[in-house]
């Protein structure tokens, strides 16, 4: 721990859309991410003397957003996962190609167990390695390859027949 405790708005201000995109990631709705973050920000701020005070609160926000994503009940219902609509560049390629697999990716994601499908994104999207993933999910490292192997199994045998 350090003494130099950051202001909450500042680490707001430099974090915030990164924990969207996580959020997004995790959730599959820019809705869903936006409620999270939000969740995660109104719980930090409570507890922001001690927060504040850590050498890096935002690994400890980080891991707050994957840890309400994996208890939020509502989700759990609502198996559906809607698109986010990204604001993309113009290109030349196939943009209702790319719109499909994405849709198709998405799809695939949405069908995970909640813990692998935070394995992967963290994974993936955020470049942790297993160890720092064990500490987000408060698992062995084992276990975090263990989901890994079995969620890449399962979107592996969903692929359609001609991708595959």
């Amino acid at each position: 721990m350090t003494t130099r405790s950051l202001p909450f708005d500042e680490l707001v201000q430099s974090s915030e859309r990164r924990l969207l995109r996580l959020g997004l990631m995790l959730s599959g709705s820019v809705h869903s991410a936006e409620d999270l973050v939000q969740t995660v920000f109104t719980r930090a701020h409570r507890r922001w003397n001690r927060i504040g005070a850590l050498e890096h609160p935002e690994a400890y926000l980080r891991t707050m957003v994957v840890n309400e994503y994996l208890s939020w009940r509502r989700l759990l219902k609502n198996r559906e996962v809607p698109l986010a609509e990204p604001v993309e560049q113009p290109t030349t390629e196939d943009i209702s190609a790319r719109q499909a697999q994405r849709d198709a990716t998405w799809q695939l994601l949405s069908g995970l167990p909640r813990k692998q499908r935070a394995v992967l994104v963290l994974r993936y999207y955020e470049d942790l390695p297993d160890s720092e993933i064990a500490d987000v999910l408060g698992i062995t490292p084992g276990t975090v390859r263990s989901n890994a192997a079995r969620a890449l199994a399962t979107l592996r045998d969903r692929l359609p027949e001609e991708e595959a």
